[in-house]
């Protein structure tokens, strides 16, 4: 969550100084304090979400499906973050400050996301991934066990 505290920080400076001011000038201490906000944001995401697009990816997919697993996980991260540099400055326009306090909505939905729905893998060997899949309490309906045949997958 540290990580958030900075863009809802630099979302309420702005908020404060430039919607009372009409965004003509920001004093030299409020400019070096959204400077330094944003580096810590920078340091402290990369510290914690930034790798996790390469680690995940490596850890939760079986030995059988794990190339193609990370081929798409790659390829969509990639394509997502283009998406996200193009429409940034269009939506800072659009938004204004708000545009942070949007992306520390979307962090806080995140890290919920991944602390509901991603099972542990802490010491799971990979060839083993498939009984964690198996006896998460959300993905288990996905799963089928088959004795004979890998893992298949159940499209509802």
């Amino acid at each position: 969550m540290q990580y958030i505290f900075p863009s809802v920080a630099v979302s309420w400076i702005l908020a404060d100084h430039l919607g009372t001011h009409n965004g003509i000038t920001m004093p030299r201490n409020y400019a070096v304090s959204v400077v330094v906000l944003m580096c810590l944001f920078a340091f402290s995401m990369n510290l914690s979400w930034g790798p996790l697009k390469w680690v995940v990816p490596s850890e939760i997919f079986p030995v059988e499906i794990r190339s193609a697993g990370q081929a798409i996980a790659t390829s969509t991260a990639l394509t997502l973050t283009f998406a996200q540099t193009q429409v940034f400055l269009t939506l800072l326009c659009a938004m204004k400050y708000g545009i942070f306090l949007f992306y520390a909505a979307w962090l806080l939905a995140m890290t919920i996301f991944v602390a509901v729905f991603l099972p542990e893998t802490k010491g799971v060997p990979l060839e083993t991934m498939r009984s964690v899949w198996e006896r998460h309490w959300f993905w288990r309906r996905f799963v089928v066990k088959d004795g004979k045949q890998e893992v298949k997958i159940n499209c509802m």
